[in-house]
């Protein structure tokens, strides 16, 4: 998989499907997770709907920069953020949602893409987001997946979600493949698969474990504060996607985005939780077909794509 310089300071890990010719589609993944959640099938059949699909690891995450020049510690840091010292709490953090949304656009222009669909799951949804406030002019449309909108009203976890997502993973192999089963908490009810999840953990484990990642994510995450009125000014074509069974982020929070962005529209899915089953595949993906399909500027196709500098 390819490695591309984004700026001074960060390179991106990412891998492409499909004919470059054909309407990019930018996949965002979430909080500590691997481009790989971006399950290679899925992203293979939405390429064979006739579109180029990116997906990449974020900053702090996968093979992608880390930085851990900035160590977090997520029990001082969270105690600050509790006291409502927030001039400390953003010392501690080296970084924004609006920065790791930087990375993504520039991935885009390492590869010669001057416009793209952007799709965001999860924290990957509020990076998206960020995305589409701050270039518009780069993003064609909108999908932000299982996310919110930073207000601390919406899309709040559960009791057994929140714990789970609290609690540290075990550092073998063993354990962490195991532990993983404990995230079935906030999957689909009807199609959580206990194998699947295993199955991503253990090659997440073996291609990067990267633990000290997520506190600095998680902390760009709730530095990051609410996009609300942001949001309220948004002209960027958006469908929202949400599954009824998810208690990592509320279905409030889907709601809430759909309910501020003009124009949105809101695709509520039974029997998907804080996961995409892939029982769910053929919904999400006629969903994305559909939804870039109608908002795909045709003049504008193929994009010029340069040879992005790598690095080995």
């Amino acid at each position: 998989m390819p490695n591309v310089v984004v700026s001074p300071a960060v390179s991106i890990e990412y891998e492409s499907f499909g004919d470059p010719a054909n309407p990019p589609v930018l996949l965002v993944m979430g909080l500590g997770a691997q481009m790989l959640a971006w399950h290679a099938d899925f992203c293979r059949a939405l390429a064979d709907r006739g579109r180029y699909v990116i997906r990449y690891d974020n900053r702090d995450c996968g093979l992608s920069t880390k930085f851990d020049e900035h160590p977090v510690d997520m029990g001082e840091f969270i105690a600050t953020v509790s006291s409502g010292d927030v001039p400390t709490a953003l010392t501690m953090v080296p970084y924004r949602l609006r920065d790791m949304a930087d990375d993504g656009l520039g991935l885009l222009t390492a590869l010669g893409i001057e416009r793209a669909h952007v799709v965001g799951t999860s924290m990957g949804g509020m990076i998206a987001q960020t995305m589409a406030l701050s270039a518009p002019e780069r993003v064609l449309t909108l999908t932000s997946m299982m996310s919110s909108t930073g207000e601390t009203g919406y899309g709040r976890s559960s009791p057994e979600a929140q714990a789970t997502v609290s609690s540290p993973k075990p550092a073998d192999r063993e354990g962490y493949v195991t532990a993983a089963e404990k995230e079935l908490v906030w999957a689909s009810k009807r199609y959580g698969d206990a194998a699947a999840q295993r199955e991503l953990a253990a090659a997440s484990y073996d291609r990067s474990y990267y633990p000290a990642g997520v506190g600095r994510q998680l902390g760009a995450m709730i530095l990051s504060g609410s996009r609300a009125d942001a949001l309220r000014e948004l002209r960027v074509p958006t469908l929202v996607i949400h599954g009824l069974d998810d208690t990592l982020i509320d279905p409030s929070g889907g709601k809430r985005t759909a309910e501020l962005v003009p124009g949105a529209e809101l695709l509520l899915i039974p029997d998907m939780g804080h996961d995409r089953p892939r029982e769910l595949w053929p919904k999400l993906i006629d969903a994305l077909v559909s939804h870039t399909g109608r908002h795909f500027v045709a003049d504008q196709a193929p994009y010029p794509r340069p040879q992005p500098e790598q690095r080995p």
